[in-house]
């Protein structure tokens, strides 16, 4: 192919877009790489791309690849180890070539280098013209094949109860059978959306998916004319809803998500018993909704340039894996929009998180994402061979749970969460039960066995039933993935750092409920982005099975003055306003992504561990004249914990240190007193460079609807503020207690070097030495 005269475009990549990667900086973590770059137009862009050993791209050490649709590509073959070059270049459309050239691309991007070491995982993935050769024609297809049906129906026959298939029967096909059909949902008032009929409208939705696809389900094993004639039913009442409706993509996504779904399940399961005009009517129907869902996802969301979009990256799991299945080989688009979702998980996915399996969202948004797309994966491995489990982010990723949700723990997690204040999911038991199953993981199992022992009421808790059946997911499982054995937590690591969300979580004795001591910290390159917060270098607390220092607030509704106003801002986390000002937590997505913090080092020694968080650049917005802000966690002996604070600015400014709880404090002088039902905890400031803080506590919520938290009980906040500097040394003294026992821990201070030498002496006879350097 010869050089074209027209020049490629190569804008610079910002905070929110995907990168240019592999480059020299790369640190590969699977075999082969994935290639990314800006667009160089904004439609109809294709691409030519070559990898090589030669930086000069001799002809027989290349690789070329063309025609790349999207602005990204996993190659078909894993690559061996060495030193490696590419490049890419627009293929151009027959009027763009200069009409002196035969050329039919632009010139080469820049060339890129990247080494490829031995030993990586080997996750290359088949080329559009083969990954589907195991297909099948037949349905049904979403989770059983055609072909295992028979062995199934063997197993229902002889021994129901051992692959879930009883409780699946009574608790989630037969109250469908005697159901009214749920009509169509009403608008909104003037067509303006009102929180709690959002809700209903979705929950609505979820049990029209919950009556088809368990009636269809069951009525195609039992082989029941009457369960299959009351799932057609139900199927060819919903087709006959408005695709442009109430549930539409466009008014409401979660309702479209929902019936999307179901029309596939149905239409997949019953194909064999639906009539070919109903089967076009059904598909036509399915056809429309699922293209409103690629449309915003592909053209409008655009996930390959910036895949910060949390719901568009979950509809590719929940409605397009499913709806493009069911029509795969019926319909020429569902293979296009199938391609562009097997890309997109094979090379960007998951934008939150790497290789150590963290979630920047936090947990309960890894529920919510990992509920989808492991079914999704679950469906593709099924119906395609393609096994994405293989990807390192799947193989670590119940990590993030096990160290940042721990299943004992109350509001000891960042970020959005719809639980807030309940025991952990169930449902992220089940989740991590998944990974139980791929990986073989004990430690995984015993997660979900204790999630499954202590969330024994929340099924019917609208962020269960409106989301998930337990019985159709233990179903699945059962039949799908192996038993694995539980294995307590006894020999974990005693601080974890997710390295790619910026997490950070110490433990002791986390197998002991009664005994275990969680402090969870962030300082996050994701800052207030999407579901999370402005709480870079916040920390939270629980000890003994008590929440001590909490993530405050409730879970009203997402865009609430709850969310808005309190929960997304730094005043509702134990963290530090400069002059009254916190983080910028807004809804300009560029700068909530410019609001990050770093985790500049975390160690494990033999009395303590330690972590340094630099949250700096999450105030610039609000308070650019704050030059530093460092806070130094120590936690000695999984004992006590002394927090230390590094505070610089530009100007004299006051600093107020955060704490919440769910108690009223003891305040006396420089300490506060937490006393809870199964712990105490004692809290002191045992050094502030520029003399005593003034301490006080309120029970509100400024700023925030009192409709909102009617009859909700009160929360603490306390504040801490120092007098007027340039500069601000803290020091915090936190002493968790059991119940009943007595516990302190002496300290003092020495001052005569150049910095503040902190002593600490716990109930062991132990001492501890902590240096502050002074401020100047």
């Amino acid at each position: 192919m010869s050089t074209a005269s027209k020049p490629l475009y190569q804008p610079q990549s910002g905070v929110l877009t995907v990168q240019y990667e592999p480059d020299e900086q790369s640190v590969l973590i699977e075999n082969p790489p994935r290639f990314t770059w800006i667009p160089a137009q904004l439609e109809h862009d294709r691409y030519t791309l070559q990898f090589s050993r030669s930086a000069q791209f001799a002809t027989d050490d290349t690789v070329t690849v063309q025609e790349i649709p999207y602005n990204l590509y996993t190659p078909e073959h894993a690559l061996e180890p060495g030193r490696y070059y590419w490049r890419y270049a627009l293929l151009l459309e027959p009027e763009e070539s200069a009409s002196d050239s035969p050329a039919l691309q632009s010139e080469w991007s820049r060339v890129r280098s990247f080494n490829v070491p031995d030993g990586l995982p080997l996750t290359p993935l088949a080329g559009r013209k083969t990954r589907y050769a195991k297909a099948a024609e037949a349905h049904p297809r979403l989770w059983l094949q055609a072909d295992e049906l028979p062995e199934f129906r063997r197993k229902v026959r002889e021994n129901p109860d051992a692959i879930g298939w009883t409780a699946f029967y009574e608790r989630s096909v037969k109250p469908w059978v005697e159901h009214e059909l749920i009509a169509e949902p009403k608008p909104y008032p003037n067509n303006k959306r009102v929180a709690s009929l959002w809700r209903q409208m979705y929950i609505d939705c979820q049990e029209v998916l919950y009556a088809i696809r368990h009636l269809s389900v069951a009525g195609v094993v039992l082989e029941d004319p009457r369960l299959i004639g009351l799932a057609k039913t139900w199927l060819l009442h919903a087709a006959a809803w408005d695709p442009n409706g109430t549930t539409s993509r466009d008014y409401n996504d979660e309702a479209s998500f929902r019936i999307t779904g179901a029309i596939a399940w149905g239409y997949d399961w019953l194909y064999g018993e639906l009539s070919p005009e109903e089967r076009g009517l059904i598909r036509a129907n399915l056809l429309q909704r699922t293209g409103q869902i690629a449309f915003h996802v592909i053209e409008r969301s655009k996930i390959h340039h910036v895949p910060f979009d949390s719901h568009a990256v979950r509809s590719l799991s929940s409605v397009l894996v499913p709806g493009c299945i069911a029509m795969f080989g019926e319909e020429e688009k569902a293979e296009q929009w199938l391609n562009y979702t097997l890309e997109y998980y094979a090379c960007l996915y998951t934008p939150w998180g790497g290789v150590d399996g963290g979630w920047a969202e936090g947990p309960m948004y890894w529920t919510t994402g990992m509920a989808f797309v492991t079914e999704a994966l679950n469906l593709l491995k099924k119906y395609t061979g393609i096994d994405f489990y293989e990807r390192p982010f799947f193989r670590k990723t119940g990590d993030f749970p096990l160290y940042c949700f721990s299943p004992d723990t109350l509001r000891a997690s960042f970020g959005d969460q719809s639980t807030l204040g309940d025991p952990v999911s169930l449902k992220t038991g089940f989740n991590i039960r998944q990974f139980a199953g791929v990986t073989g993981s004990g430690l995984y199992q015993w997660y979900f066995e204790q999630t499954k022992a202590i969330d024994t009421d929340s099924e019917m808790k609208f962020y269960n039933y409106g989301w998930w059946d337990f019985r159709f997911d233990e179903m699945v499982y059962l039949q799908d993935y192996p038993s694995v054995s539980a294995e307590k937590p006894t020999a974990i690591e005693s601080v974890k750092w997710f390295r790619d969300i910026g997490w950070v979580a110490f433990h002791s004795n986390m197998d002991k409920p009664e005994d275990h001591i969680m402090l969870l910290t962030k300082s996050s390159p994701y800052g207030s982005i999407s579901h999370s917060h402005g709480d870079q270098n916040g920390f939270l607390l629980h000890a003994y099975g008590e929440p001590l220092a909490i993530e405050s607030g409730y879970y009203v509704a997402f865009n609430s003055t709850m969310h808005m106003n309190w929960r997304k801002q730094t005043r509702s986390t134990n963290n530090l306003l400069i002059d009254g000002l916190g983080q910028y937590a807004g809804t300009n997505k560029a700068l909530n992504k410019a609001a990050y913090g770093v985790v500049e080092d975390v160690q494990q020694y033999a009395a303590y561990t330690y972590s340094r968080c630099n949250a700096t650049a999450a105030y610039t917005e609000n308070v650019p004249y704050l030059e530093r802000f460092v806070r130094e966690l120590y936690f000695f002996n999984e004992s006590f914990i002394v927090v230390v604070d590094h505070v610089d600015l530009a100007q004299p400014g006051k600093v107020d240190w955060l704490f919440h709880t769910l108690y009223e404090m003891k305040l006396d002088g420089q300490s506060f007193k937490v006393k809870g039902q199964k712990a105490d905890m004692d809290g002191r400031f045992v050094y502030c460079s520029s003399g005593d803080l003034q301490l006080s506590q309120h029970n509100e919520f400024p700023d925030v609807d009192p409709a909102e938290i009617e009859g909700l009980p009160s929360q603490w906040h306390l504040t801490a503020s120092t007098q007027t500097a340039r500069s601000h040394r803290i020091a915090a003294l936190l002493v968790p207690i059991r119940k009943n026992e007595s516990k302190y821990v002496s300290y003092f201070m020495d001052d005569q070097g150049h910095g503040v030498d902190l002593y600490f002496t716990d109930e062991q006879g132990a001492t501890h030495k902590i240096d502050v350097p002074k401020p100047y």
